[in-house]
């Protein structure tokens, strides 16, 4: 019986010893009785998928996405409809998926996970027509992610984003028109749209609390403008996981579509994907198969 292969797609960058990562992988691959891997590093012009369809195509039975949220979506992108499992060694500032799912953070126990045999289809979507599996969103967002820097995010972690995210509470409000499911278009000033296929954030926020990845649907909240009063109003209600409360709109959908008065930025799983006037988002239920703790799947 031959035995089993997998692809590792590597962030060259979220490494710090490459050699010591490399012998870690190959012992508990070897551990496993598992194959010599194929080793894929991403580059600055394909963060992974790429990688992930060459894994793929080289007939692997198993694609490990190592790197942060990023990584992960661009690697899911490559294996999406090909039937081959994805997991995930979380190596980056937020690794929200594997947080939401409950994959450990250690690498010795997330190779563990990946080399077992318990996974679980999952959803994604898509953002004018790009895959994401965490979050997608517009305003507050998007601009915190493009104020912090690489630096900042190495020296201070997921802290980094909530500096940046103090700077631009008093930004401008967006005017945003949203239709879900082909119903009737509400209009809105607000802050920030954040579109999420699960719901935690780091430190325990549940920004979207009934979010769940696996219910072929998406949630989004609208974080409506009102000043810091507003701002307070709003981080109440998440914090307190209100469903609907002054500051704050939320709803559950297959297909939204959401048009703005003017271009504003916008990001997909960390990533600032540059400005629109319109975004398009749609469920994929069932769209990757991922590996999860025993106890998730």
């Amino acid at each position: 019986m031959p035995m089993s292969r997998a692809g590792v797609v590597v962030n060259p960058t979220k490494l710090e010893d490459d050699e010591a990562f490399r012998k870690s992988v190959r012992q508990v691959m070897d551990d496993h009785g598992w194959d010599e891997p194929l080793w894929l590093e991403t580059t600055s012009e394909d963060p992974g998928q790429g990688q992930a369809k060459s894994a793929v195509s080289a007939g692997v039975d198993l694609v490990l996405a190592c790197g942060g949220d990023g990584t992960v979506t661009a690697c899911a992108e490559g294996v999406t409809g090909s039937g081959v499992p994805l997991a995930i060694i979380p190596m980056g500032t937020g690794n929200l998926l594997a947080r939401n799912v409950g994959l450990p953070m250690g690498l010795d126990e997330a190779l563990a996970v990946a080399l077992g045999d318990a996974q679980q289809p999952i959803d994604a979507g898509r953002v004018n027509g790009t895959l994401f599996v965490v979050m997608a969103g517009l305003g507050l967002d998007a601009r915190m992610l493009s104020d912090t820097s690489d630096q900042l995010k190495k020296r201070l972690g997921w802290v980094a984003y909530a500096i940046s995210a103090v700077r631009h509470l008093g930004d401008r409000p967006l005017r945003v028109a949203v239709s879900a499911d082909g119903g009737r278009r509400r209009r809105m000033r607000a802050n920030a749209l954040i579109v999420g296929n699960v719901g935690w954030l780091r430190g325990g926020l549940p920004l979207l609390p009934d979010a769940r990845p696996d219910d072929g649907m998406l949630d989004a909240v609208v974080l409506i403008a009102g000043g810091l009063t507003g701002w307070l109003t709003a981080t109440a209600a998440i914090l307190l996981r209100r469903q609907a409360q002054g500051g704050i709109y939320r709803l559950q959908f297959t297909k939204l579509v959401v048009t703005l008065d003017r271009e504003q930025p916008w990001e997909l799983d960390g990533e600032v994907m540059g400005s629109t006037r319109r975004l398009t988002v749609e469920a994929q239920p069932g769209a990757l198969l991922l590996r999860m703790p025993p106890e998730s799947a």
